[in-house]
Protein backbone atom coordinates (compact mmCIF):
# COMPACT_ATOMS: atom_id res chain seq x y z
CA UNK A 1 0.00 0.00 0.00
CA UNK A 2 1.20 3.56 -0.64
CA UNK A 3 2.33 5.22 2.55
CA UNK A 4 3.06 8.88 3.20
CA UNK A 5 3.09 10.41 6.65
CA UNK A 6 4.74 13.06 8.83
CA UNK A 7 7.03 12.53 11.82
CA UNK A 8 7.30 15.13 14.57
CA UNK A 9 9.38 15.06 17.75
CA UNK A 10 10.73 17.11 20.66
CA UNK A 11 7.99 19.73 20.82
CA UNK A 12 9.00 20.61 24.41
CA UNK A 13 5.94 22.72 25.14
CA UNK A 14 6.39 25.04 22.17
CA UNK A 15 2.78 25.27 21.06
CA UNK A 16 3.39 27.96 18.44
CA UNK A 17 5.98 25.81 16.67
CA UNK A 18 3.64 22.82 16.90
CA UNK A 19 0.75 24.78 15.40
CA UNK A 20 2.95 25.97 12.53
CA UNK A 21 4.18 22.45 11.80
CA UNK A 22 0.67 20.99 11.86
CA UNK A 23 -0.48 23.69 9.44
CA UNK A 24 2.42 22.86 7.13
CA UNK A 25 1.61 19.15 7.32
CA UNK A 26 -1.98 19.86 6.33
CA UNK A 27 -0.76 22.05 3.47
CA UNK A 28 1.27 19.07 2.18
CA UNK A 29 -1.93 17.02 2.04
CA UNK A 30 -0.75 14.62 4.75
CA UNK A 31 -3.25 13.06 7.13
CA UNK A 32 -1.11 10.62 9.18
CA UNK A 33 1.27 11.85 11.89
CA UNK A 34 3.59 10.07 14.30
CA UNK A 35 5.00 11.83 17.34
CA UNK A 36 8.29 10.60 18.80
CA UNK A 37 8.04 12.14 22.25
CA UNK A 38 9.42 14.82 24.55
CA UNK A 39 6.20 16.70 24.09
CA UNK A 40 5.88 19.03 27.06
CA UNK A 41 8.94 19.65 29.22
CA UNK A 42 10.41 23.13 29.06
CA UNK A 43 9.67 26.62 30.41
CA UNK A 44 7.03 27.29 27.73
CA UNK A 45 3.34 26.28 27.48
CA UNK A 46 2.88 22.61 28.31
CA UNK A 47 -0.86 23.00 28.90
CA UNK A 48 -1.65 24.42 25.47
CA UNK A 49 0.68 21.90 23.84
CA UNK A 50 -0.95 18.85 25.38
CA UNK A 51 -4.40 20.21 24.54
CA UNK A 52 -3.36 20.29 20.89
CA UNK A 53 -1.77 16.84 21.00
CA UNK A 54 -4.73 15.20 22.74
CA UNK A 55 -7.04 16.47 19.99
CA UNK A 56 -4.68 15.32 17.25
CA UNK A 57 -5.33 12.07 15.41
CA UNK A 58 -1.75 10.85 15.70
CA UNK A 59 0.35 7.96 16.95
CA UNK A 60 2.50 8.87 19.96
CA UNK A 61 5.41 7.42 21.92
CA UNK A 62 6.91 8.75 25.14
CA UNK A 63 10.26 10.50 25.38
CA UNK A 64 12.57 10.58 28.37
CA UNK A 65 11.24 13.97 29.48
CA UNK A 66 7.67 12.68 29.23
CA UNK A 67 8.70 9.82 31.48
CA UNK A 68 10.26 12.24 33.96
CA UNK A 69 6.82 13.86 34.35
CA UNK A 70 5.40 10.49 35.41
CA UNK A 71 8.02 8.54 37.35
CA UNK A 72 9.19 10.99 40.02
CA UNK A 73 7.80 13.62 42.41
CA UNK A 74 7.98 17.29 41.38
CA UNK A 75 10.74 18.07 43.87
CA UNK A 76 13.02 15.60 42.05
CA UNK A 77 12.23 16.88 38.56
CA UNK A 78 14.65 18.96 36.51
CA UNK A 79 14.35 22.60 35.56
CA UNK A 80 12.55 21.77 32.29
CA UNK A 81 10.16 19.22 33.77
CA UNK A 82 8.97 20.91 36.96
CA UNK A 83 7.33 23.94 35.26
CA UNK A 84 5.64 21.67 32.69
CA UNK A 85 4.29 19.35 35.37
CA UNK A 86 2.78 22.30 37.24
CA UNK A 87 0.65 23.13 34.19
CA UNK A 88 -0.86 19.65 33.72
CA UNK A 89 -4.04 18.23 35.23
CA UNK A 90 -4.75 14.62 36.20
CA UNK A 91 -6.54 13.76 32.93
CA UNK A 92 -3.63 15.10 30.89
CA UNK A 93 -1.12 13.10 32.92
CA UNK A 94 -3.29 10.00 32.48
CA UNK A 95 -3.28 10.54 28.70
CA UNK A 96 0.49 10.82 28.77
CA UNK A 97 0.77 7.72 30.94
CA UNK A 98 -1.24 5.72 28.38
CA UNK A 99 1.35 6.26 25.62
CA UNK A 100 3.93 3.49 25.06
CA UNK A 101 7.71 3.86 24.99
CA UNK A 102 7.98 2.16 21.57
CA UNK A 103 5.52 0.93 18.98
CA UNK A 104 5.12 -0.09 15.35
CA UNK A 105 3.23 2.09 12.89
CA UNK A 106 1.37 0.17 10.17
CA UNK A 107 3.73 -2.75 10.81
CA UNK A 108 6.46 -1.26 8.59
CA UNK A 109 7.74 1.58 10.80
CA UNK A 110 9.39 1.28 14.22
CA UNK A 111 8.95 4.26 16.55
CA UNK A 112 11.04 5.15 19.57
CA UNK A 113 12.34 8.30 21.20
CA UNK A 114 16.06 7.58 21.57
CA UNK A 115 16.97 3.90 21.08
CA UNK A 116 14.70 0.85 21.33
CA UNK A 117 15.94 -0.06 24.81
CA UNK A 118 16.96 3.27 26.36
CA UNK A 119 15.17 6.62 26.11
CA UNK A 120 18.29 8.59 27.09
CA UNK A 121 20.93 7.27 24.65
CA UNK A 122 21.75 9.11 21.43
CA UNK A 123 21.30 6.72 18.49
CA UNK A 124 22.68 8.47 15.42
CA UNK A 125 25.13 10.78 17.22
CA UNK A 126 28.01 10.34 19.65
CA UNK A 127 29.21 12.87 22.23
CA UNK A 128 33.00 12.89 22.49
CA UNK A 129 34.91 13.83 25.67
CA UNK A 130 35.74 17.28 24.26
CA UNK A 131 32.02 18.01 23.81
CA UNK A 132 31.94 17.46 20.06
CA UNK A 133 28.68 15.92 18.82
CA UNK A 134 29.20 13.93 15.61
CA UNK A 135 27.54 11.26 13.51
CA UNK A 136 28.11 7.86 15.12
CA UNK A 137 30.03 5.08 13.36
CA UNK A 138 27.77 2.82 11.34
CA UNK A 139 28.70 -0.23 13.42
CA UNK A 140 27.41 1.48 16.58
CA UNK A 141 24.21 2.62 14.86
CA UNK A 142 23.56 -0.89 13.59
CA UNK A 143 24.09 -2.42 17.03
CA UNK A 144 21.09 -0.53 18.37
CA UNK A 145 19.01 -1.68 15.38
CA UNK A 146 19.47 -5.38 16.12
CA UNK A 147 16.12 -7.07 16.53
CA UNK A 148 14.13 -4.31 14.79
CA UNK A 149 12.43 -5.87 11.78
CA UNK A 150 10.77 -2.81 10.25
CA UNK A 151 12.29 -1.27 7.12
CA UNK A 152 11.94 2.29 8.50
CA UNK A 153 13.08 3.25 11.98
CA UNK A 154 12.26 6.63 13.50
CA UNK A 155 14.02 8.12 16.50
CA UNK A 156 14.44 11.57 18.03
CA UNK A 157 16.05 12.89 21.26
CA UNK A 158 19.07 14.76 19.84
CA UNK A 159 16.96 17.43 18.07
CA UNK A 160 19.21 16.96 15.02
CA UNK A 161 17.62 16.01 11.70
CA UNK A 162 19.46 13.02 10.22
CA UNK A 163 18.89 10.04 7.96
CA UNK A 164 21.18 6.98 7.97
CA UNK A 165 20.88 4.01 5.60
CA UNK A 166 21.97 0.72 7.17
CA UNK A 167 23.90 -1.84 5.19
CA UNK A 168 20.86 -4.13 5.01
CA UNK A 169 18.78 -1.35 3.43
CA UNK A 170 16.83 -0.21 6.47
CA UNK A 171 16.56 3.56 6.97
CA UNK A 172 16.82 5.36 10.32
CA UNK A 173 15.48 8.91 10.46
CA UNK A 174 15.52 11.59 13.14
CA UNK A 175 13.10 14.36 12.06
CA UNK A 176 14.70 17.05 14.21
CA UNK A 177 12.96 19.12 16.86
CA UNK A 178 9.66 20.93 16.42
CA UNK A 179 10.14 23.22 19.38
CA UNK A 180 13.71 23.34 20.69
CA UNK A 181 16.51 24.15 18.21
CA UNK A 182 19.22 24.03 20.86
CA UNK A 183 20.03 22.77 24.35
CA UNK A 184 22.88 22.07 26.75
CA UNK A 185 23.46 18.71 28.46
CA UNK A 186 26.14 17.14 30.65
CA UNK A 187 25.74 13.45 29.78
CA UNK A 188 27.80 11.54 28.85
CA UNK A 189 30.05 14.62 28.60
CA UNK A 190 29.18 18.33 28.68
CA UNK A 191 27.99 19.41 25.23
CA UNK A 192 25.60 21.65 23.35
CA UNK A 193 23.32 20.84 20.43
CA UNK A 194 22.53 23.69 18.05
CA UNK A 195 20.38 23.53 14.92
CA UNK A 196 21.64 26.84 13.53
CA UNK A 197 18.24 28.36 12.70
CA UNK A 198 15.13 28.94 14.82
CA UNK A 199 12.79 27.03 12.48
CA UNK A 200 10.43 24.28 13.63
CA UNK A 201 11.49 20.99 12.09
CA UNK A 202 9.76 17.79 11.05
CA UNK A 203 10.06 15.11 8.36
CA UNK A 204 7.85 13.63 5.65
CA UNK A 205 8.33 9.91 5.00
CA UNK A 206 7.09 8.23 1.85
CA UNK A 207 7.31 4.65 0.67
CA UNK A 208 8.02 4.71 -3.07
CA UNK A 209 7.97 1.19 -4.45
CA UNK A 210 9.99 -0.67 -1.84
CA UNK A 211 12.21 2.27 -0.83
CA UNK A 212 11.65 4.92 1.80
CA UNK A 213 12.24 8.57 0.94
CA UNK A 214 12.59 11.35 3.50
CA UNK A 215 12.01 15.08 3.14
CA UNK A 216 13.09 17.35 5.97
CA UNK A 217 10.94 20.44 6.46
CA UNK A 218 11.95 23.69 8.20
CA UNK A 219 8.95 25.85 9.12
CA UNK A 220 8.99 29.52 10.11
CA UNK A 221 6.81 30.64 13.02
CA UNK A 222 6.73 33.37 15.67
CA UNK A 223 9.88 32.10 17.42
CA UNK A 224 10.52 35.49 19.00
CA UNK A 225 7.34 35.13 21.06
CA UNK A 226 8.51 31.79 22.42
CA UNK A 227 12.01 33.15 23.05
CA UNK A 228 10.45 35.96 25.08
CA UNK A 229 8.44 33.41 27.11
CA UNK A 230 11.56 31.34 27.84
CA UNK A 231 13.43 34.47 28.88
CA UNK A 232 10.54 35.54 31.13
CA UNK A 233 10.58 32.09 32.74
CA UNK A 234 14.28 32.25 33.57
CA UNK A 235 15.82 30.19 30.75
CA UNK A 236 18.08 32.60 28.82
CA UNK A 237 20.00 29.85 26.98
CA UNK A 238 16.82 28.31 25.63
CA UNK A 239 15.58 31.80 24.80
CA UNK A 240 18.67 32.38 22.68
CA UNK A 241 18.25 29.00 20.96
CA UNK A 242 14.62 29.77 20.19
CA UNK A 243 15.54 33.19 18.83
CA UNK A 244 18.56 32.18 16.76
CA UNK A 245 19.09 28.41 16.65
CA UNK A 246 22.28 28.80 18.69
CA UNK A 247 22.95 28.38 22.41
CA UNK A 248 25.93 30.74 22.57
Amino acid sequence: MPMRFAAIADVHGNHLALEAVLADIRAQGIADIVNLGDMLSGPLDARRTIEILMQLDAVHVLGNHDRYLLDRPPEKMGSWDRPAYAQLNAAQLDWLRAQPMTRAFREQVFLCHATPDDDEVYWLDTVHPDGTVALSPLDRIEQFAQGVTQSLILCAHTHLARAVRLRDGRLIVNPGSVGSPGYRDVHPFPHVVEAGTPHARYAILELVGSAWQVTFRHVAYDHEAMAALARHNGQPELANALATGWIK
